[in-house]
């Protein structure tokens, strides 16, 4: 199972949102209680076939609503599941259950979801060495659950931000004027150990990242063809370089692009156009 994100993280996320959604208090559940505090116990059910992810999460929503609260999976994350399952069962004080229930069902439809578009991506090169990896496409204030989500849905994860590696993209290339000063302005200010990796279009901007030192080159909006004399001339260059190929990768093309030789693919479609995983929570 990927590693969860640490508590700390996850708590105050947690938190923020459940702020937003109770507000200044759960109405329904307060006054139709009245305060009288009674343990329940509620299952998680799966409704359409899917990858699961995100039951901890969802299980730390109920334990800051009630410490005694305990959430039993019946299934572990990352696991393949038929409608109709039974993923789980939470047990706390009913108004923690109550309270807690859209918050922490939304994330783990949201995880699931994500963490089932990824499986389905990641199955068609699942013989290939080339590796899937997600990008910083994410929405904001997700990310680290988002990017969690892909890696249980077996892809790997991208630079998690903007401090973690360096990416000189089309933009960056425009405005420092050319490939060689963006290069040769970053190898002299970065910190060790960062990669640079460089995007290209083209063969001649495959060339300039080759001349100039790039550690990773990826591959942006290439033809197949195009693709392939890229890996060559990468490969009889300097073979410790990684490829990386990215744009416009779907379901029907990412096998094609596998075949080519690259080391990565990167899409933010696992999660750009993933749907929620359909849960349902019913009390006992």
């Amino acid at each position: 199972m990927s590693n969860l994100p640490s508590l700390i993280i996850i708590d105050r996320l947690l938190e923020n949102w459940l702020l937003e959604d109770i507000g200044r208090g759960d109405f329904t559940t307060q006054e139709l209680f009245n305060g009288e505090s009674q343990n329940n116990q509620a299952i998680w059910i799966v409704k359409e076939d899917g990858v699961i992810a995100g039951l901890p999460i969802a299980a730390r929503v109920f334990e800051l609503l009630d410490k005694k609260a305990k959430f039993t999976s019946n299934v572990a994350e990352g696991d393949f599941c038929k409608s109709g399952t039974n993923i789980g069962s939470i047990q706390g004080s009913r108004e923690a259950l109550l309270t807690g229930e859209r918050v922490a069902l939304n994330l783990a439809m949201r995880l699931s979801g994500i963490a089932t578009a990824t499986h389905n991506y990641v199955n068609r090169i699942r013989d290939l060495p080339t590796k899937l990896v997600d990008t910083r496409k994410t929405t904001p204030g997700l990310r680290v659950l988002e990017k969690y989500a892909t890696r249980v849905g077996g892809a790997v994860n991208h630079r998690m931000g903007l401090d973690d590696a360096v990416m000189i993209k089309d933009n960056h290339i425009q405005a420092a004027g050319g490939i060689e000063k963006a290069i040769a302005l970053l190898k002299n200010n970065i910190p060790y150990p960062l990669n640079i990796e460089v995007e290209t279009t083209n063969l001649e901007e495959v060339e300039q990242a080759l001349k100039y030192g790039a550690d990773i080159i990826m591959l942006d909006n290439m033809s197949r063809e195009k693709m392939i004399q890229a890996i060559k001339l990468i490969r009889e260059t300097n073979p410790r370089i990684r490829i990386e190929a990215s744009g416009n990768i779907t379901l029907k093309t990412i096998r094609a692009v596998a075949e080519t030789g690259v080391d990565y693919i990167s899409s933010s479609a696992p999660i750009t156009r993933s749907h929620w995983l359909d849960l349902s929570m019913r009390m006992i």
